[in-house]
């Protein structure tokens, strides 16, 4: 073992047996190991130097691994942890994770894995993705994800590949307090590898949330898969995820990989988690417990080393009430969660994205200097609800781009309706003196609410199954069906209004009597 190595780890256990497998196993790897008995000794060891990661088991003779994790986080340490729960006890595993552990492991610890954690955790290749003659790092390169085939023969957009980092965190605009609780989560979260589960509205920037964690933490030099859950038809599900041998089945031509391999040593975003049908889940499941897939075709497992991190606009815990996504999984995905604020809760961010939005459209446009918003405009877009959130405000600001054709957007523009606002009221507070005037008139001469709502609809609804009938010469059936009804409908709605078909037309009596 050379002493130079950058790789300092601390082994904590108090099985004298498994402190020496542990260090064994590390030291052949490569790592400079130390190793401790207690929390105690533990952290003596600490006070003296520091390390790359701390790996140490749940319970000690004079505390727990929770208690060194506290220590570490109350410190400001920079260790990552790494804690080795007993079998059986994943309630364990989640609480160490929302402590701060970057990973752990369960007993009876699989060498295998426990090499892979540990390289994930010092930020050195895993053992599994380096050459085994060289030991060197393999290749950067990392196959394309196996895309999901349309009936037509083209792809549907299951997966994106990202390598390096693009500066998203810094895409995230706003300073808001909903905003920058989102960006202490990306942050703290980033130094785990607890998964995280996105949750938020279509269009609020969930993917962006995912990426910015990527890009954060050890991982960001390895791949970044984004997989939409809802893209891929269900039958090539399991062979889009974990991959194919070659003969597999029907059109299995060669091996090929699939996203967990992809994703290897990086980060694997599933979009729209909660769109996966149940068989699909149970297998998810497996391949997050064992961290290891097999692969369509394959007899044995392959380990993965992944980052997950899922995000819905679904409310997942009715979904498990309501029996349509696995509860074990719910459980698996969401140790940490990230809500992702709507647009309408933090409108004092509005000003600031709109200016980022436009500066990128107008680079991308080729359109120079970019254009900006009148106050008038800015003000009209303070009071819409936007239910599509900054995706629906990208695509708006990127038609008022192509129309306005000078410096300035104009609520013209914006091209919304007022009926399209979320708080009528507050618009009319808002509202220029004329406008509200006008409505004001408008208001003056439409009729007085009724005081009976149920029987003036009624009335209605009698008035109009009397004129389709006469339309149609009394024919309930042709009457029922220009009115989108069935007879069978159409003869209960009569029945309950009291209208009647006489031999020669409406029986006035029986109407009038109904109507009473």
């Amino acid at each position: 073992m050379s002493s130079a190595t950058p790789y300092k780890l601390l082994v904590v256990d108090d099985e004298p047996d498994l402190r020496t497998l542990y260090e064994l196993t590390l030291l052949r790897e490569g790592y400079d190991v130390e190793t401790a008995a207690s929390v105690q000794e533990a952290w003596a060891r600490l006070a003296e130097r520091s390390y790359s990661a701390v790996i140490t088991d749940m319970r000690l003779p004079d505390g727990s691994g929770m208690d060194l994790l506290r220590r570490l986080e109350q410190a400001g340490r920079g260790e990552k942890a790494v804690v080795i729960t007993a079998f059986g006890s994943p309630e364990n595993a989640v609480e160490a994770l929302k402590a701060g552990a970057f990973d752990y492991l369960t007993k009876p610890v699989d060498l295998k894995q426990f090499r892979a954690v540990v390289a994930s955790a010092t930020g050195r290749p895993s053992p599994a993705l380096r050459s085994p003659s060289t030991g060197a790092a393999a290749s950067s390169a990392v196959p394309a994800p196996a895309l999901g085939r349309r009936a037509g023969g083209g792809r549907a957009p299951a997966a994106v590949l990202v390598t390096g980092g693009s500066g998203t965190l810094e895409r995230m605009v706003g300073t808001s307090a909903p905003m920058r609780q989102v960006r202490e989560l990306i942050e703290k979260v980033a130094r785990s590898m607890a998964p995280v589960l996105v949750n938020g509205e279509s269009g609020t920037g969930k993917e962006l949330v995912a990426r910015s964690i990527h890009e954060v933490s050890a991982r960001r030099g390895q791949p970044f898969i984004a997989v939409n859950c809802g893209a891929i038809p269900e039958h090539l599900l399991e062979a889009e995820f974990f991959g194919y041998r070659k003969g597999a089945f029907t059109g299995a031509q060669e091996d090929r990989e699939g996203f967990f391999q992809a994703a290897r040593g990086g980060t694997l975003f599933l979009d729209e988690i909660g769109d996966l049908p149940l068989a699909m889940q149970s297998k998810l499941l497996r391949a997050i417990q064992e961290r290891a897939v097999r692969q369509v075709g394959a007899i044995g497992e392959m380990p993965v080393d992944v980052r997950l991190v899922s995000a819905t606009h679904k409310d997942l815990a009715s979904e498990v009430q309501q029996g349509r996504f696995r509860q074990d999984l719910y459980y698996r995905l969401n140790v940490i969660q990230i809500r992702v604020p709507a647009l309408r809760e933090r409108p004092g961010d509005l000003p600031d994205i709109c200016d980022g939005l436009l500066h990128r459209i107008a680079q991308d446009a080729g359109v120079w200097p970019p254009p900006r918003l009148t106050p008038a405009a800015l003000d009209h877009l303070g009071r819409y609800a936007f239910p599509g959130n900054v995706r629906e405000l990208e695509n708006l600001l990127h038609r008022a781009v192509a129309l306005s054709g000078s410096e300035w957007i104009d609520v013209p523009d914006l091209g919304l309706p007022d009926v399209a606002f979320a708080d009528s009221n507050l618009a009319e507070l808002d509202a220029p003196a004329p406008l509200s005037a006008a409505r004001d008139a408008a208001a003056a001469d439409q009729p007085p609410l009724p005081s009976d709502l149920a029987a003036y609809l009624d009335s209605v609804e009698r008035d109009i199954l009397v004129r389709a009938l006469e339309q149609h010469r009394f024919n309930r059936t042709a009457a029922g069906a220009s009115l989108g009804l069935s007879l069978r409908q159409m003869r209960y709605r009569m029945a309950r209004l009291g209208v009647q078909v006489a031999e020669h037309g409406i029986d006035l009596a029986a109407l009038e009597e109904g109507g009473a």
